[in-house]
């Protein structure tokens, strides 16, 4: 063999080893199922766009006064292990949910971190995002918290005017203290921070603001912010729990759309046109809003078997 196939062959080979990597991942969705009460739930799709259950509850809320498990985040770190926080109350519960894992199936000791105790009077910690900053080695969690009359309203109650905050953690045992992550000048909640490019963030979050409740982004150098170049509100009105994931050139971003009590996706690759694909798309009934990850194949059959499933769905 001349040394001009050999080249070609080793570069075939390469090739083959990258294509055969990239179709060795999946995407999952965690999930929750109302009233809350069961636990962590996962989807999981090879396309990003037609979406199966794991009939399976992973991890059972135990912490917080309620005893529930909403907006379930999950972030995996540069040492493997996955973190996942979520809201443990509606009101009067000024923390949030805590467990770590190293397969997403057995689960280290719930703990209920207090992000909003140096605010006496904090109605709530809602919705928790979390997101890994490379740059800086940390960990952000963003969240929603109403401190009653600190910031500007419209029509929204008093105990339902809500800002950003934020701590950061290198080992979620120790915390920067929870500070101000974001004031639109407006009522905001669940919001998730993602990574376009180097230096170019955006934050998909909802306006909570009466009549609108619906769901916009934001753009910035830095994952901490600050944000500013707000688009449009893009979705219907009673929209909430943004979830945003890159398939191929696409940004996707689901979201629930509970007055119309059903699961919505719009299309996008430059952040100016939305395109609606609330028809294309197929999301399990019952499914409420968590964050969108990859995994292995590998990782999804683990799953599937804890959960007492041979196999992933067919036309998947």
């Amino acid at each position: 063999m001349n040394k001009g196939i050999k080249h070609i062959t080793l570069l075939f080979a390469i090739a083959l080893v990258f294509s055969c990597k990239a179709g060795k991942s999946v995407y999952l969705f965690t999930s929750f199922h109302e009233p809350a009460n069961e636990g962590l739930r996962f989807l999981y799709s090879n396309d990003a766009y037609h979406w199966n259950a794991i009939d399976h509850i992973f991890i059972k809320p135990e912490v917080g006064d309620a005893k529930i498990m909403r907006d379930p985040s999950i972030v995996q770190g540069p040492d493997g292990v996955y973190h996942l926080v979520w809201t443990t109350g509606w009101k009067n519960d000024k923390g949030i949910g805590y467990a770590s894992s190293s397969d997403l199936i057995h689960w280290s000791a719930e703990e209920h971190i207090e992000v909003m105790a140096n605010e006496p009077t904090a109605v709530n910690a809602w919705a928790p995002e979390l997101f890994y900053d490379e740059d800086n080695k940390y960990f952000i969690i963003v969240w929603a918290s109403t401190v009653p009359f600190r910031f500007p309203k419209g029509h929204e109650d008093e105990n339902n005017n809500h800002r950003l905050y934020y701590t950061t953690t290198k080992d979620f045992k120790t915390f920067s203290p929870s500070q101000l992550f974001l004031d639109p000048g407006f009522s905001v909640i669940d919001a998730e921070i993602v990574k376009r490019a180097k230096n170019d963030y955006a934050l998909v979050m909802k306006d909570n603001t009466r009549p609108n409740r619906n769901i916009l982004v934001a753009f910035s150098n830095n994952p901490l912010g600050p944000y500013s170049n707000y688009t449009p509100r893009f979705t219907e009105p009673f929209s909430e729990g943004p979830s945003m994931t890159k398939a191929g050139d696409n940004w996707l971003i689901y979201y629930d759309s509970y007055r119309l009590k059903r699961y919505g996706a719009m299309r996008t690759t430059d952040f100016k046109t939305f395109t609606d694909l609330a028809d294309s798309v197929s999301i399990p009934v019952g499914h409420k809003h968590g964050t969108i990850f990859k995994v292995t194949k590998k990782q999804l059959a683990q799953l599937l078997q804890a959960a007492g499933q041979t196999k992933a769905a067919k036309h998947e």
